[in-house]
């Protein structure tokens, strides 16, 4: 049962090393300019981050489909990567529909994303079956997948 009140997901969050490295990046993956960046420096960061005092760097690029993802870099002294490995828990990934997967499997990696796969892989079973999908990290660690639809 869907809960009435919940309307659709917002966003997606990224935390980064360097929120200018990662435009570089997502700007020449998809070819997609930010909406915004700016510091984000108001009193109530702290409250809802549990930083505080905190300040942010943060950008939002608008993503095909209506997706929104916020990328930051908390400007903090106390932090430290997470594990990569998609296994670990917390771990999340972004999928993206695209239309030519080979070609943006090399855009991906032309643009500085670590291949996981050894490129496009065609699913053989399950509710997927016939779809082609791979696994990237971007330059902060962060699980990219790409998935191409049958047809």
């Amino acid at each position: 049962m869907v809960i009435e009140d919940l309307r659709r997901i917002h966003h997606i969050g990224i935390t980064v090393r360097d929120v200018g490295r990662s435009l570089e990046f997502w700007r020449s993956f998809l070819g997609i300019e930010e909406r915004w960046r700016q510091i984000l420096d108001a009193p109530y960061l702290g409250r809802v981050t549990g930083y505080p005092g905190v300040n942010i760097d943060a950008a939002v690029i608008d993503l095909p489909g209506g997706a929104v993802l916020e990328i930051l870099n908390y400007l903090v002294d106390d932090r430290s990567p997470n594990p990569p490995e998609t296994a670990n828990p917390g771990n999340v990934h972004i999928c993206i529909q695209v239309d030519d997967i080979d070609d943006m499997w090399d855009r991906a990696v032309r643009s500085g994303a670590t291949p996981i796969s050894p490129g496009p892989v065609e699913i053989t079973a399950g509710p997927n079956i016939g779809v082609k999908a791979c696994y990237l990290r971007d330059p902060d660690g962060v699980t990219l997948e790409l998935f191409k639809p049958v047809g």
